[in-house]
């Protein structure tokens, strides 16, 4: 059998609604046949220790430099994206650097919010096949 692809994939969520990036790492761990790489900041893997100070430039010019090595960008499209200032930076930083987008629709049957819908390349529901199936049909 052939070696598989290795995906490079970063999702763009808000820590404070952690549960749904945990949900999402286990819907894609638990597809067969997939391999990836998280470029993704984790609440307990900042961009930044908590301790240091520093300027939202910085954190751009860090989070810029994840996205850059991706093959695609996850975002998890619940309201709150809508909200959420650093997620609107990542999905500009997408488009700037011309990464496909899959918005990730909001558990539950809530609204995409138009911030994600209008940026997004695919949006698919919360499923393993689906979300896989968009990660190797959009992977750059």
């Amino acid at each position: 059998m052939p070696d598989l692809k290795t995906y490079d994939i970063f999702i763009s969520h808000a820590w404070k609604y952690g549960e749904a990036y945990d949900r999402l790492i286990k819907l894609i761990d638990d597809a067969p046949n997939f391999h990836y790489r998280n470029y993704s900041s984790p609440k307990d893997k900042p961009l930044i220790p908590s301790y240091m100070s520093v300027l939202n430039d910085t954190i751009k010019n860090k989070i810029a430099s994840k996205i850059r090595f991706v093959n695609c960008v996850l975002v998890i499209s619940g309201m709150y994206a809508q909200y959420s200032n650093w997620m609107i930076v990542e999905i500009e930083i997408a488009l700037e650097l011309d990464k496909p987008i899959i918005g990730i629709k909001p558990f539950g049957g809530q609204q995409i919010p138009r911030t994600v819908y209008t940026a997004t390349d695919e949006a698919v529901g919360w499923n393993t096949s689906s979300i896989v199936d968009a990660i190797r049909k959009w992977s750059i």
